[in-house]
């Protein structure tokens, strides 16, 4: 079973922040300097919302403001959806499709650790699809590998009179 602590040992635990104060350009800037769609809105060491391309799209371009001129605070979400690293991969994309989110934050012991985007979660679904197709293939072929122990345990005594 794949939980999120394998994916952040896959991809690391980078995760790029933005303070609540900066501007919304600013924040345009690092997402497009990181190659990342969303950033983590910190106001001291305490998580206090997610901004998004997406915010940014809805908020500021649709309703006409000026990135050099809006605060992250005023387009960031702030209802924000975490998962904890024990947490399957499967939840995931269960949390990102009820929620239509791109992005988990992931939290231990009420600390910020990484970050999983709907990418990083569909890059692990298929890896392991790709595992048990190989799999799968290799057994149809008879390539597959003969157990090192008896699939049923041998007992030496049973069936055999005395």
């Amino acid at each position: 079973m794949n939980t999120v602590r394998h994916i952040l040992q896959i991809k690391g635990t980078d995760i790029w922040t933005i303070g609540p104060e900066e501007t919304v350009f600013e924040a345009l800037r690092t997402m497009a300097k990181k190659d990342v769609g969303a950033l983590v809105v910190m106001e001291k060491d305490h998580m206090v919302g997610v901004v998004s391309e997406r915010d940014y799209a809805r908020k500021v371009i649709l309703q006409g403001r000026s990135s050099r001129d809006t605060k992250v605070r005023e387009i960031m979400t702030t209802h924000v959806h975490t998962v904890h690293p024990d947490q399957t991969v499967e939840e995931c994309m269960d949390m990102m499709t009820r929620y239509r989110v791109r992005h988990l934050p992931v939290m231990e012991n009420d600390r910020l650790i990484g970050i999983v985007s709907i990418g990083d979660v569909l890059y692990n679904i298929i890896q392991r699809q790709r595992q048990l197709i190989s799999k799968l293939e290799d057994k149809v072929m008879g390539k597959e590998e003969e157990p090192s122990e008896p699939a049923v345990p041998r007992f030496p005594n049973v069936g055999k009179k005395e």
